[in-house]
Order: structure tokens, then sequence, then C-alpha cells
């Protein structure tokens, strides 16, 4: 059973640079596509990357968890989970827009304590573990240190935020600049200091599955919309932290 930090830490980065990689046979490439039960698409690609991936978690730690998007959960006997996915930013991805990632979180006795991001089409990584830092491409990376007046707002889908939160207006009007470049790609932007605040109001656990550790260990803060520090909430907003508090009352209209 292996639940040291460092092995599971270089295994996920090297687990998700493979199912990444994967994708890009398909990106750009008129992967066919179909419509899974809840509405959203799903390709080929999305099902290799996380075949790719399920294969060498288990070829490696056979009494490890996993629980990916496009196959379910299998239940190990260690108190080790891998949260996969393969493609998140499906969409982006059929359009042909690099921002689409790979993305691996895995909890440790049910406390989330890897995150690894990676965005095949740009081969940019984020990844950090509890204690270990985050590292992008290699280098230790943080979040900025500006103000909210300062910040950098992304959201994957404005219009999705808008008709959840009344207050995004008065939150994008303390705030200098709003983008959605986003997906995962807003995570790696907080963490990497490049934006300050990343909003989602729909999110699934292996869409947050590695962003608390990331984002935690870049220095920033990641919860949910009610001010949690879990993965488990259902919606995101992650932050360089000194601007979190501020951010969450207008988003929530407080």
């Amino acid at each position: 059973m292996t639940t040291d930090l460092k092995t599971l830490y270089e295994a996920a980065t090297e687990v998700a640079w493979a199912g990444g990689r994967r994708t890009l046979a398909w990106f750009n490439n008129a992967a066919p596509i179909e419509i899974k039960g809840d509405g959203s698409p799903v390709t080929v690609a999305d099902r290799d990357a996380e075949t790719v991936m399920r294969d060498m978690i288990r070829a490696r730690f056979p009494d490890h968890s996993i629980v990916g998007e496009e196959f379910g959960e299998h239940v190990g006997t260690a108190p080790v989970r891998w949260i996969l996915d393969p493609i998140d930013g499906t969409k982006t991805f059929i359009r042909g827009v690099p921002f689409y990632g790979t993305l691996i979180g895995i909890e440790v006795e049910g406390v989330s304590q890897v995150g690894v991001i990676y965005i095949p089409a740009l081969n940019e990584m984020v990844a950090a573990a509890t204690g270990l830092g985050a590292w992008h491409n290699g280098r230790r990376c943080h979040v900025s240190s500006r103000t909210l007046a300062e910040s950098l707002v992304v959201s994957t889908d404005e219009t999705a935020v808008r008709a959840r939160s009344a207050g995004f207006t008065d939150l994008a009007a303390a705030t200098e600049m709003q983008r959605t470049w986003a997906d995962c790609y807003g995570y790696v932007m907080v963490a990497t200091g490049r934006a300050e605040v990343a909003i989602d109001p729909v999110m699934a656990i292996w869409d947050t599955a590695p962003l608390l550790p990331i984002i935690e260990e870049a220095g920033g803060r990641f919860t949910s919309w009610a001010g949690e520090a879990t993965i488990h909430g259902g919606d995101s907003v992650a932050s360089n932290g000194i601007v979190h508090d501020q951010a969450l009352t207008l988003l929530n209209g407080r």
C-alpha cells in the first residue's frame, strides 16, 4: 500500500501527462462525438485517455480506488482514491481551443492531498501535494499579491455565473478585468499568479479534485461559494487569498 505523498505526486504527474498526450491524437482531428444522458458531450478522446490513465494506476497501485468521469468507480482496499477527468472542457476540446486539460486529484483517507492539471495543447502542467508546494512545468509557482481592484476574474461561462449570482455585476465592477479563459486553465492562471479569482457555479468532483491542493500549495484559497475549503461543494471559487473574502461577499450578494 502506497500513501507516501511524494510517490503519489510523481506518479500522478506521469499519469496526467500520458493521458493528456493521448488526447492530442484526436485534438483538431474530428474526434467522434456522442451525447451522454446528462446532455453533455463525450468523445473517443475522453474515453481513450481515461483508459490509459486507469491502466497505469492499476498496474502500479492495484489496491487503490479510482473514480473517473467516463467509467465510474472502482473501489480498492487502500485508503487512497484517484479522481480522474481525462478532458476537462470537452466542449472547448471539440472547438479546437487549447485551454482544455487532463485532471487528477488524489484523496488519502478522504482528504484531497495531490493535484495535477495538465494542459496538453500548451504543454503546461501545474502539480502540487500537501507540504510539497505547487509547481508549474518544474518551477515553484505562487499566486499573485494583487488587490481586488487590480484583479483579473476568470470564469468558464460568465452567463452561467450571472444566472446564479446577481452579485457578479458588483464583483466585476470592483475588479480590473473579467475574462472567460477558463475551464481548468483559469485555475492554472490563479496558481501561477496570472489571474486573481476563478469562479464556477457548477462543478463535479472530477473538476474540483486537483484544485484544492494546487491553489493552497500556491499560497491561495480554494472554497465552495459558501466559503468551505472542500472539493465536494458542487461549485468553486479560487483566489490569491488576499481577495477571497471580498470576492465571496460580492458574489453572494452580501
